[in-house]
């Protein structure tokens, strides 16, 4: 979304040195304190074009810069060309775009017509929806939020961990131990858990169950019957498990298709690497070689003749291509198999896949524990759902306590408390490991969802009080003259740049970071304004910025994936 002081100022500047204006506005920076102007551009990129120091480039290129109605002064500072933008104009432009457009603010067109797939959540089939598979569903949410804000048509893909050995071993486990014929109502997700924990300690002190287990996962390949109705029975108790979790996210996806659904798929994809002549035979497994980038091999069929996931990922992509025709594929996955998706995309590569290109990992960073690593094999596991259920919890006891009146304070408890969740995982860079904390996830105070979902409320608080109708119909824009009220119309005008650069960066927490500053300077501001006053228009002014600001908190918010209750 076009910033027309920018757009003034790279337009004058480009006149002036012979340089793109698009390339000029990339240079542009934010000041570090107000005193030194609104917008600043450095002049180290001129130096070799005119052979000059970039602090001599500024003193001559200030005389020839023209002031008007956007553009109030220009200084050279030193290296920095630092421009201060008329202050009454700036208040009025922004904060009518705001008004106008509402929930449209920060919004644009630039992805119509363009498609992004984007693979987010996988939990394991028969496997517990565990605390690790947070960080990949929300990133994943937060950004399929951030690209349809853009504009681009967004397909969220759950690709379900439904097939490989591990069901195999689980209806051994059955075998073994289970009563009975295995039914949905025999059993619940604790159950194969338990069967799983189970069947790994066997295998580690007896080796011929893994025997055991391959015969079953043959089977299964090939389907059997008795194997394939047993593996459709963990399935169908695991999707009641996730669907429950997804809910209380609030989270849908286009496409729901574990690995199983590229079965029978996998034969066209080997049949295309055997044309490309990139499959050989090594140790007896099939594998395509990749020595000659410094990476393993890709096995692409054991010696057993059985498919791994890598097979199934190739497979995947080509449908998804096939299917789609996609701008960008992101793979929203932790960095563990940073490996695996370079071994993934040069294969794509080598198939002579163009759009193999188009591919991209979203690495983010472990989630880790401060009692020791989580093991599912062991049965140390942190449900999602548990976690989400005492956040929840919490959040309706600090209501009891603080404000036990409060309308609907089940549903503000619920919104809040996953909200809490889901900003603790989100608020840091996304390439950072998360160390699982039950008090500092929950933790209510300081830069945390719940002080922006508080602030929010705040305002809409304000709003209620104010009675009238918003915004109002004429606002005297230049009562807003105050530093604090300035900082905070300055932020609001950020917020489509910022939803820019999180879509650019793949980084959702650019605009986890950016509401903590909406809201300190918003705070700062009513902290030192009165909102409400005899003073008409000043009131009715500031009442338009305190509706600019909800309106902006309330999508932000939304972009992460959270909830902006008006009460709290």
């Amino acid at each position: 979304m076009a910033n027309p002081y920018v757009e003034e100022i790279t337009q004058q500047l480009a006149a002036l040195t012979e340089m793109k204006a698009e390339d000029l506005a990339n240079l542009i920076e934010t000041p570090p304190r107000p005193e030194m102007g609104d917008y600043a551009l450095p002049c180290f990129a001129l130096a070799k074009k005119f052979r000059k120091a970039p602090n001599v480039i500024a003193k001559e290129l200030v005389g020839q810069l023209e002031m008007g109605d956007r553009i109030a002064d220009v200084k050279a500072l030193g290296p920095y060309l630092n421009f201060f933008v008329s202050q009454g104009n700036f208040v009025k432009d922004v904060l009518e775009k705001v008004l106008t457009q509402g929930r449209a603010y920060g919004q644009s067109e630039e992805g119509s017509g363009k498609t992004i797939v984007i693979d987010f959540s996988h939990p394991n089939i028969a496997k517990p929806f565990g605390i690790h598979h947070l960080r990949s569903t929300m990133i994943g949410n937060a950004l399929r939020h951030i690209f349809r804000a853009l504009g681009y048509e967004v397909i969220g893909v759950n690709h379900l961990g439904d097939w490989g050995s591990q069901f195999a071993k689980l209806i051994l486990a059955w075998k073994r131990w289970g009563e009975g014929e295995l039914t949905e109502d025999a059993i619940t997700i604790q159950t194969l858990l338990d069967l799983y924990v189970r069947i790994h300690e066997e295998i580690e002190n007896d080796p011929s169950a893994e025997e055991e287990a391959r015969a079953w996962f043959r089977r299964l390949e090939d389907g059997d019957p008795e194997a394939t109705r047993m593996w459709e029975v963990c399935v169908n108790v695991s999707f009641k498990e996730f669907d429950r979790v997804y809910e209380m996210l609030g989270i849908d996806f286009e496409s729901i298709a574990g690995e199983s659904f590229y079965q029978d798929k996998m034969a066209g994809t080997l049949e295309r690497l055997r044309e490309k002549e990139l499959l050989k035979v090594s140790e007896g497994a099939t594998i395509v070689d990749l020595e000659e980038w410094d990476m393993p091999p890709l096995i692409a069929l054991r010696s057993d003749d059985a498919t791994l996931y890598s097979t199934r990922d190739l497979a995947a992509a080509e449908y998804r291509w096939e299917t789609y025709q996609f701008d960008q594929l992101l793979y929203v996955v932790d960095v563990a198999q940073s490996l695996h998706f370079k071994q993934l995309f040069k294969v794509l590569e080598l198939m002579e896949y163009d759009w193999s290109q188009r591919c991209s990992h979203v690495v983010f960073g472990r989630l880790r524990f401060k009692d020791g690593a989580m093991s599912t094999r062991r049965g140390q596991v942190i449900f999602l759902e548990d976690v989400l259920h005492q956040a929840i919890e919490l959040t309706r006891e600090i209501i009891e306590e603080k404000n036990p009146d409060l309308p609907n304070k089940d549903q503000i408890a619920r919104d809040v408390g996953i909200g809490a969740v889901i900003f603790a995982d989100l608020d840091s860079r996304r390439i950072k490991d998360v160390v699982f904390d039950w008090k500092e996830m929950l933790n209510f105070n300081g830069e945390t969802g719940p002080y922006v979902q508080y602030t929010h409320a705040r305002y809409c608080s304000v709003l209620r009080k104010y009675g009238k109708a918003l915004p109002p119909e004429s606002v005297a824009y230049d009562l807003l003259n105050e530093p604090e009220t300035l900082a905070v119309v300055k932020c609001l005008e950020q917020f489509p740049v910022q939803i820019q650069r999180a879509a650019e960066s793949h980084e959702p927490s650019l605009i986890a970071t950016y509401l903590i500053e909406l809201c300190t300077v918003a705070n700062r501001f009513y902290n030192a304004h009165r909102v409400l006053s005899d003073q008409a228009a000043v009131a009715e002014a500031r009442v338009a910025l305190v509706y600019a600001i909800t309106i902006v908190l309330e999508r932000g918010l939304a972009l992460l994936g959270m909830k902006a209750p008006e009460e709290m």
